[in-house]
Parts: C-alpha cells; sequence; structure tokens
C-alpha cells in the first residue's frame, strides 16, 4: 500500500502542486508605484538637465517679461492713436457743421441784403415828384423771364399826406411785333381794380405766344373816365 502511494507521488497522476510568492498583492502594488515614481522623476530630471545644457530656458522668464511689457505699452499705444483719431473726427465734423453753418448765415445775409435794396429802391420811388399833386405812375419796370414769359410791375402812389382812398382801374398794355407784324395786347382779363390810399405795387407773369418780341409796356391808370397817369417801359 504504501509503495503504491509513494508511486502516485512520483507518477503524472500525483497531486497539482501551487508556488505561491511570499509578498502579498497590496505590496506589490505599492512598490510597482515607487518604481514608476523614481523613473518618472529621473525622466523629468534628465530633460530638464538636457535644456540646461542646451541654453533652452536661460532667459525665457526675462523674455516673456518683456513681451507682456511690451504687449502692454502697444494696446496703451492703441488706445490712445483711438482717442486721437475718434477727437479729430469729432472736431472735423464740428468744424464741418460751424462752416456749413456759416455758409448759410451768409446766404442768408446776401438775401436780406437784397431785400433791403430792393425795399430801399422801393421806398425811394415813394418820394414826391415835383409837381405831382394826384395819382401817378412813380415805377414801371419789365423784363422779359424767357422767350416765352414776361414780368411786369407797376408802382403806384398818392404822394400826399392823409389822402383819400383811391378807386380806379390800371391797364397795361404790350406792344411788339409776331411773326414781323405789329403786335399789340392787354393783360388777360382786362384792366385791375386799384384801391388804395398812400400807395400800391402791382405785379405779374404774362405768357407770350411764339415768334412775339416786345418793345414796350405801357401802364395806364384811369378813375372813371378820367386818365390820371401814363407811363411807357421800353425794352432793350
Amino acid at each position: 500500500m504504501k509503495f503504491r502511494l509513494f508511486r502516485r507521488r512520483l507518477t503524472i497522476s500525483s497531486p497539482r502542486m501551487a508556488v505561491r510568492s511570499a509578498l502579498p498583492w497590496p505590496v506589490r502594488w505599492v512598490l510597482g508605484a515607487v518604481m514608476l515614481g523614481f523613473s518618472a522623476s529621473i525622466a523629468l530630471w534628465a530633460f530638464e538637465f538636457g535644456k540646461g545644457i542646451a541654453g533652452l530656458d536661460t532667459n525665457a522668464k526675462d523674455e516673456l517679461k518683456l513681451l507682456r511689457a511690451e504687449v502692454i505699452q502697444l494696446r496703451s499705444d492703441r488706445d490712445k492713436a483711438l482717442t486721437v483719431s475718434n477727437t479729430s473726427g469729432s472736431l472735423l465734423t464740428a468744424e464741418k457743421a460751424a462752416q456749413e453753418k456759416m455758409a448759410t448765415q451768409i446766404r442768408q445775409l446776401e438775401s436780406d441784403n437784397l431785400m433791403l435794396r430792393d425795399d430801399l429802391g422801393f421806398f425811394e420811388k415813394l418820394l414826391p415828384a415835383s409837381g405831382t399833386d394826384g395819382v401817378s405812375i412813380r415805377s414801371l419796370q419789365a423784363e422779359l423771364l424767357s422767350a416765352s414769359q414776361l414780368k411786369w410791375q407797376v408802382l403806384v402812389i398818392q404822394p400826399v399826406k392823409n389822402a383819400p382812398e383811391f378807386n380806379g382801374q390800371m391797364e397795361v398794355t404790350i406792344n411788339g411785333t409776331l411773326a414781323g407784324k405789329p403786335w399789340m395786347v392787354n393783360l388777360p382779363g382786362g384792366a385791375q381794380i386799384l384801391r388804395f390810399k398812400q400807395y400800391r405795387r402791382v405785379e405779374g407773369v404774362l405768357d407770350l405766344p411764339p415768334q412775339a418780341v416786345v418793345k414796350t409796356v405801357t401802364a395806364k391808370i384811369v378813375e372813371g373816365t378820367v386818365t390820371r397817369s401814363v407811363q411807357t417801359f421800353k425794352l432793350k
């Protein structure tokens, strides 16, 4: 019996044997982590040592500080330039507005000056003529605005103080040629009614037919059946 047991142990059919480590697996994990950390430290030291030997990290920090300072300075210069540009644009806009306002004022002054000249000439014409004590045509003017339009203006006055109201009519006649033949026409609508005490200015624009040539314009003031004043204006 003992021999059979001994022989079974020596053959393939003998019981299996397990070889186990003397260290538990947590201790092995800790030792592995320590080895990996030590290897990483050596690799990092070698990398930093290599950069120092190659001179890559000698002035990197100083250059970084210098670049940051330059960036700050450039931003400051940019902000100043933008401020100056905006200020210049505002000044140019204000100057342009002031120039436009001044030009408008100059045009208004020129217009007022022309109006004052016209009024001065108008009131000069209101001055009584020597030897005149009744209604009279103080001024008659006419001008061609174009080949088909004629502008006329009549100033009638009573050159006396506290004059009674005048109640009459004014007739305007245009004389000239039409297609080379003598031609005459009155204002459309006939004579115009005049009612005033001191003065009255009447004006209008007359449409001319084609080929009409105006030579004279005649104004006549009539009171009832009596002609009070007549004046003729010759066009050049």
